[in-house]
């Protein structure tokens, strides 16, 4: 596996590691466990920061003329970040609705 493969294998995988943290804050979110579910809500953010930068930079790569293949496994990569991106953009928000109800007991 070359060195590129290796990086879109990379975000592939927190990909998946930020959208089971989100998912896991809703669960926490659920059991009134909030200060857990901020703490998995942030550990989401930061996996899909080290993907993001991934991203940009193979971008800047292809913008400098240093041009990779499309590939399957790529597509692959930013269907697993954007998707992890929504989940946890979603469970933000779910989070919030369940600590409002908290409040309102």
């Amino acid at each position: 596996m070359n060195e590129e493969e290796q990086r879109i294998l990379q975000m592939v995988i927190q990909g998946g590691d930020a959208r089971c943290a989100a998912m896991e804050a809703i669960e926490a979110a659920r059991e009134g466990k909030f200060g857990q579910a901020a703490i998995l809500l942030e550990q989401s953010s930061q996996t899909l920061a080290y993907a993001y930068s991934a991203q940009t930079d193979m971008f800047q790569k292809e913008l400098g003329k240093e041009r990779g293949s499309v590939s399957l496994l790529m597509v692959h990569a930013q269907d697993h970040l954007m998707g992890a991106i929504t989940v946890r953009d979603l469970a933000r928000e779910i989070v919030e609705l369940y600590r409002r109800e908290e409040r309102e007991r």
